[in-house]
């Protein structure tokens, strides 16, 4: 399990766009997102890093917890 605090997430269209992400590097990734303590935790066998650029690369501010 990776945890990650992640800025810029305010909406449904926003966890749609993480969880996406996520699934695109391990389709099996289990993704939990928490807007109002802005975390997402992942339960997946991909990098953590490799979790945080997917992220970025969406557009937010990801931070391994």
């Amino acid at each position: 399990m990776h945890v990650f605090s992640v800025e810029g997430m305010t909406c449904g269209h926003c966890v749609k766009a993480v969880t996406q992400a996520v699934q695109a590097l391990d389709g099996a990734a289990k993704v939990d997102v928490d807007l109002a303590k802005k975390q997402v935790r992942v339960d997946s066998s991909a990098n953590p890093a490799q979790i945080r650029a997917a992220i970025q690369e969406e557009g937010y501010q990801a931070e391994i917890a």
